[in-house]
């Protein structure tokens, strides 16, 4: 089974002058970006989650990237998305970054979202729209 195959989402990020640094490749920063930007699409879209007004919201608790191999702007990057864990409120996705078409990522990463009720920020159970919409991209 190839790496790409192993993810249920995609997202296509193109990239952006800005995001190359001095050494002519995409900066490692911009890839926790793209990914926070992909992970929350996916909250938005699928999930339903208001970013302004939900009660519930998802705070990034842990993060870990691993680079593989270097992207440079004009690279169009699709990003994998899969969720290895599911929890009562918390969620641990799995991340691929790949060149438009490659079997092999750039970049991959997990990050770990604990969801909070917005003005006492403690712990609250996912909200069901949006477990539903993670369980869709759990991976056994």
């Amino acid at each position: 089974m190839s790496i790409r195959a192993t993810y249920c989402h995609f997202q296509t990020v193109p990239t952006r002058w800005k995001d190359n640094d001095c050494y002519g490749h995409v900066n490692n920063v911009e890839y926790y970006s793209y990914f926070d930007s992909v992970l929350n699409c996916y909250l938005i879209d699928e999930g339903g989650l208001d970013i302004h007004n939900s009660a519930v919201i998802g705070y990034i608790a842990e993060s870990n990237c691993k680079f593989l191999r270097s992207a440079a702007y004009p690279d169009v990057l699709e990003v994998g998305l899969r969720v290895g864990k599911l929890g009562n409120s918390s969620v641990r996705y799995e991340l691929g970054l790949f060149k438009r078409g490659e079997d092999a990522p750039c970049a991959e990463a997990w990050i770990v979202h604990v969801f909070v009720d917005r003005a006492s920020n403690r712990p609250q159970p996912i909200p069901d729209r949006i477990r539903t919409a993670l369980a869709r991209i759990q991976t056994p």
